[in-house]
C-alpha cells in the first residue's frame, strides 16, 4: 500500500490561517449572520464555511477572501481602487525584474 504523504505548513501559515478563521466567524457574529446564512452568500455547504473559520489550508483561497469580503473584514490596508492601484504598480516593478531566474554556477566557500 502506497504512502500517502500529507502537505505540511510552516508555523506562521497555519497560525496566520487560524487567525483569519477567526476573524470571519467573529465577523458573521458581530454581522449577526448564522452560519448557514453567511454559507448561502458564499455558495458553499455550511460544512465548507465551518473548515474556513477554522483555518483549514485545504479551503481555497478564494473561499477564505470571499468570507472575508462578506463580513467585512480588509485584507490589504486599502480600498477597492487602491487594491487595483496597488496590483497596478506591483505589476510596473515585475516587469523591471528578469523574466527568468538562472541558478548561479559559482559555488561559494563561505567557511572562515
Amino acid at each position: 500500500m502506497p504512502t500517502i504523504r500529507r502537505r505540511t505548513y510552516s508555523r506562521y501559515t497555519d497560525d496566520s490561517l487560524a487567525l483569519l478563521g477567526k476573524m470571519i466567524r467573529l465577523g458573521r457574529l458581530q454581522h449577526r449572520l448564522t452560519g448557514q446564512e453567511l454559507a448561502d452568500r458564499m455558495g458553499v455547504s455550511r460544512s465548507t464555511l465551518q473548515r474556513v473559520e477554522k483555518g483549514d489550508a485545504k479551503v481555497e483561497v478564494g473561499l477564505m477572501f470571499e468570507a472575508a469580503a462578506l463580513v467585512g473584514i480588509k485584507l490589504f490596508d486599502t480600498d477597492e481602487k487602491g487594491l487595483r492601484a496597488l496590483a497596478g504598480r506591483t505589476d510596473d516593478r515585475i516587469a523591471l525584474l528578469p523574466r527568468h531566474v538562472y541558478k548561479g554556477r559559482k559555488l561559494v566557500n563561505d567557511d572562515f
